[in-house]
């Protein structure tokens, strides 16, 4: 695919608004030459807003639409399967946003799908495109620090917090829809990180559980996961917490300093036995911009895949099974 990208986007919504859907024509040789969403009046809405030629209620017209030749599915996870492999199987490649499916059975039908249809495929893990934890890799695979021995990483937030985007009927929060809670929604940002920067984890699990019982989904979780080189991850997420215990931090701590940031942040704080250094990072408008760039020349055969669909396999999993022992809360009364 040498010519121009012509992206179609399936689930037009919150997500697409700023983060990521303006970005789409910003790139070269990549346009926005439609969106779908299934409220009609919304879809006409965001299309003339954003100066997109054309927009559908039915996916099905919008995957048919010669003008398309790249798909974004940036609907929530419950249709991730569904839209990813009809798009496949007409021949287009797919930009699918994080996480990748339900859980990691719906993503291995994926991958299965993309290796039956020879399709391209790419996962929404777009903090790793970012200059500041593209920095952070640098910084590793110098060992600055020396040999790293341990990651904590801590996300607590209130039952509402502004980390997620907001939708109005709050889907995230809904099993049904994304697979667990916000959770779900959050956690891939940082697990696709550590893969990113230490590979294939050996082991890993966890546990979860349900502590203030205010939706149907766990809101509690921690996690292990083991690299190679025996380096320990320990991760928890907290969203039931007061508006003044809120917390986002990730130390990753090796033999001569260590690396600190926060997932949502701007600064990455670097210790050694000589000094500490901070370096700001000014994010860009469209936080996915350069993943999508990168995505863009995946599918124009001029780069490799920044993400593919066996790393959001394994994120999928690992989500799965920090949450699949999930605490019974009649157990843990508070």
């Amino acid at each position: 695919m040498s010519n121009k990208i012509r992206w179609g986007i399936i689930g037009c919504g919150d997500v697409t608004e700023r983060k990521s859907g303006p970005a789409f024509s910003l790139i070269e040789r990549s346009m926005l030459a439609a969106v779908m969403r299934r409220d009609a009046a919304k879809a006409e809405d965001y299309a003339r807003r954003h100066n997109v030629p054309k927009w559908y209620s039915n996916a099905d017209e919008l995957l048919d639409d010669p003008a398309v030749n790249a798909v974004y599915v940036a609907t929530p996870p419950s249709s991730h399967k569904e839209y990813v492999i009809k798009a496949l199987a007409k021949g287009l490649p797919v930009y699918v946003e994080k996480p990748a499916a339900m859980n990691a059975a719906e993503v291995l039908e994926i991958s299965e799908a993309a290796y039956r249809h020879s399709g391209k495929i790419c996962v929404a893990h777009y903090r790793r495109a970012l200059p500041m934890f593209q920095f952070v890799k640098k910084i590793l695979d110098e060992q600055m620090i020396g040999h790293v021995s341990m990651v904590q990483a801590d996300l607590w937030q209130s039952p509402a917090p502004s980390l997620a985007a907001q939708s109005g009927n709050n889907w995230r929060i809904d099993p049904a829809v994304s697979g667990g809670g916000l959770f779900h929604d959050l956690s891939p940002h940082l697990l696709d990180l550590m893969l990113y920067y230490f590979g294939e984890p050996v082991r890993y699990q966890g546990s979860s559980m349900n502590q203030s019982r205010r939706y149907g989904a766990d809101d509690i979780v921690t996690g292990q996961m083991i690299f190679e080189g025996s380096i320990l991850f320990n991760g928890t997420w907290n969203f039931s917490v007061g508006e003044t215990e809120a917390r986002d931090t990730c130390v990753i701590v090796g033999s001569g300093g260590s690396i600190s940031f926060s997932l949502f942040g701007s600064d990455v704080v670097i210790r050694t036995r000589q000094e500490q250094t901070v370096h700001h990072f000014d994010h860009p408008i469209h936080i996915q911009q350069p993943m999508i760039e990168a995505v863009t020349k995946y599918f124009q055969g001029t780069g490799g895949n920044p993400c593919p669909i066996e790393t959001g396999l394994t994120v999928m999993r690992v989500i799965d099974s920090f949450t699949q022992h999930s605490m019974k809360e009649e157990k843990y009364e508070i």
